[in-house]
């Protein structure tokens, strides 16, 4: 269900699940272009040597997909917060999925929080935070 209005928001409702491409092609290419170019997002072998399990998706990029995933299901969202505790890398060639359920609406403030999670395949919590968004009022 796309949601336009805050009246449209149910308390404890899940977001649609949104599986972003964490390719390590895309990896590369969003870090490639933020800057963040190096073996860590761009070479599974290189990341190895750096102590790390493979190539991993840049946080800026999961956080990235965590609005995405809001936008998916409240295209008209005012984004105001986003906070995000990263337990563990998001691994590039890896799936996962990008996860929400609403958690407090305000509906004078025309604000919800929504708390949010990224997990792999085994369902290990790699990410997760809570958003605050701003959603208009039916009769605006």
């Amino acid at each position: 269900m796309t949601v336009h209005y805050i009246e449209d928001v149910e308390f404890g409702s899940d977001l649609p699940a949104f599986i972003p491409d964490t390719s390590l092609a895309k990896g590369a290419q969003f870090a490639k272009l933020i800057g963040w170019d190096g073996p860590r997002f761009n070479d599974h072998e290189g990341a190895r040597k750096e102590g790390l399990p493979g190539a991993m998706i840049p946080g800026v990029m999961s956080q990235g997909f965590l609005v995405a995933m809001i936008h998916h299901w409240a295209p008209s969202a005012r984004i105001i917060n986003i906070d995000t505790v990263f337990r563990a890398p998001v691994m590039a060639d890896e799936s996962h999925t990008i996860s929400g359920v609403v958690t407090d609406i305000d509906p004078d403030a025309g604000t919800v929080e929504i708390d949010l999670t990224v997990a792999n395949t085994k369902q290990e919590t790699r990410v997760f935070g809570t958003a605050t968004i701003g959603l208009k009022a039916g009769a605006d």
